[in-house]
């Protein structure tokens, strides 16, 4: 099934499958090409209405059971790291930070695969060998960076985020990390430090993917201060995860053509 509007991109929607966050629900997404001389306009203007980047694809979740994958981005100047962050901050000032162009390594490959087996082995990135995890990094159209973290003493490599830098954020495509030191808690400390870079370039958001009520898996970032979600065509502050859970509902969602009409494209022309 495809649909158009009157000037490219054009948008299609992928068959339905299982969803990962919610048991018995199928997810679906809305999706186009990202590519050519104008594939950071489109990134940016897109990514600002709840989209996401997967190699060179832009796709937004768009299910008929339900509405409840808000995208969620922290607000920089709002943000007030908490008791536990800033403790988590502190056990983590051994990592050296480290940024570089999106170039995959055997060493961010070995991390990769560990943290998989460890994590999700039964999920979708389960049977991903370095090839394709090559393709996961260096494909991009945009402006990408790889950040890593490494252990000043030992030097290991421990966390690794593949970064998107937007006109107005930085956005996390993807990260991963050491299981074997979970009080580390590296998913939140990248987070963090994510904020800590935007801050030092001036730029306004972190954008973190997705936030899915009733998903223990996505429950970490409503731990965020300064929280925004995509909703109902605009961002928001972000309230109690309560007060989510109508967007669960199949009356939530609404039809694929009207989706599509109300998505606002920047000028690709120039």
């Amino acid at each position: 099934m495809r649909h158009s509007l009157p000037i490219a991109p054009q948008f299609y929607v992928t068959a339905p499958q299982p969803c990962p966050y919610l048991p018995g629900r199928m997810e679906r997404k809305l999706f186009t090409a990202l590519q050519g001389e104008q594939a950071d306009k489109l990134n940016n203007g897109l990514s600002k209405q709840g989209f996401r980047r997967s190699q060179n694809v832009l796709y937004r979740p768009s299910c008929s059971d339900c509405a409840a994958c808000l995208s969620a981005r922290i607000d920089v100047a709002k943000f007030r790291a908490s008791r536990s962050q800033r403790r988590t901050i502190r056990r983590n000032d051994h990592l050296r930070r480290r940024a570089s162009s999106a170039w995959a390594t055997e060493d961010q490959y070995d991390l990769f695969r560990t943290y998989l087996d460890a994590r999700h082995a039964d999920g979708g990135m389960a049977d991903m060998d370095v090839f394709d995890f090559a393709a996961m990094v260096e494909e991009t159209p945009i402006r990408s960076r790889v950040i890593e973290y490494t252990n000043e003493e030992t030097r290991d490599l421990q966390a690794v985020c593949l970064t998107d830098v937007l006109d107005d954020g930085l956005s996390m495509v993807y990260s991963f990390y050491a299981p074997d030191v979970p009080a580390q808690s590296l998913g939140t400390y990248m987070i963090l430090d994510h904020v800590e870079i935007a801050r030092e370039a001036g730029l306004p958001y972190v954008y973190l993917g997705y936030w899915v009520p009733g998903s223990p898996k996505m429950g970490y970032k409503a731990s965020f201060s300064g929280l925004e979600v995509y909703r109902h065509g605009a961002w928001e502050p972000f309230k109690h995860k309560d007060a989510y859970s109508a967007d669960t509902h199949p009356m939530s969602t609404d039809p694929i053509a009207e989706q599509v009409a109300n998505i606002s494209l920047p000028d690709l022309r120039a």
